[in-house]
């Protein structure tokens, strides 16, 4: 590693690879604050290119140099190969500020394509387990409204699992239910199988009767929001389909 430069910041660029899709406004500019107020103690890792100095390592500390008007910062220049740039770019964000899940598994990917690692791999190189990145990749498979949501904090990345490998309509539909509801994760899980197991039950139905008994379910659902207790019990045979809704006296 080479001395410690002043480098213009009109001559920084961001780091191809930076896995961070959204950076807090409030959390910049705290830190800005504090590097107006005790100057930058950490200096930014470069590496020149073309005339221009990417960013290895620091992309908040740059921004936050940025907003307050800083013309050079203080930065390690050094020599790295394409692929420990994305490496380091993950390595940092991840230990210094949690990335989305999205944005990890991008990073997850962007990585294993640059360096031509496996999942095994990169799972050793970060001290997590395969299953943790596969799980995490298999998110990207979600649709893109629904990866915003991830991204947006509107649900959890568990919320978002419990999609993976529906259809894109379905996973709409299972989205807007969890943000109108307020639906936990198990409760999500449950509805999901619920929904599921209705389907099989009613294979073989006809389109009317099926609307029949969705309506029953409506209704039932209507019930237990006005503070009734009542129980709703169904069953299939081979002569058709039972559904009884059951009132205590008490």
């Amino acid at each position: 590693m080479k001395e410690i430069l002043m480098v213009p910041i009109e001559k920084i660029v961001a780091n191809p690879y930076q896995p961070r899709i959204e950076f807090n406004e409030e959390s910049l500019m705290d830190l800005a604050q504090s590097i107006r107020e005790n100057g930058l103690i950490q200096p930014v890792t470069l590496k020149e290119k073309d005339g221009y100095y990417e960013i290895v390592a620091g992309e908040r500390r740059y921004r936050a140099c940025q907003m307050i008007g800083m013309t050079e910062i203080p930065a390690n220049v050094m020599d790295v190969q394409e692929s420990q740039m994305a490496a380091l770019a993950l390595v940092e964000n991840i230990q210094r500020e949690d990335l989305s899940a999205i944005e990890e598994a991008k990073a997850f990917v962007q990585i294993m394509k640059v360096t031509g690692c496996t999942q095994s791999e990169l799972a050793m190189k970060l001290g997590k387990s395969q299953s943790s990145i596969a799980n995490k990749i298999r998110l990207l498979n979600l649709s893109e409204n629904v990866q915003n949501a991830v991204s947006s904090k509107i649900i959890t990345e568990r919320h978002a699992r419990s999609l993976v490998g529906m259809d894109e309509k379905k996973q709409q539909e299972m989205l807007d239910k969890i943000v109108k509801k307020g639906l936990n994760v198990s409760q999500t899980e449950n509805l999901i199988k619920q929904e599921k197991k209705d389907k099989v039950k009613l294979k073989g139905f006809t389109r009317e009767i099926k609307i029949a008994l969705n309506t029953v379910r409506q209704a039932y659902a209507m019930i237990q929001r006005a503070g009734i207790k009542a129980k709703l019990s169904e069953y299939e045979d081979e002569d058709g389909y039972t559904m009884t809704i059951h009132f205590p006296k008490e």
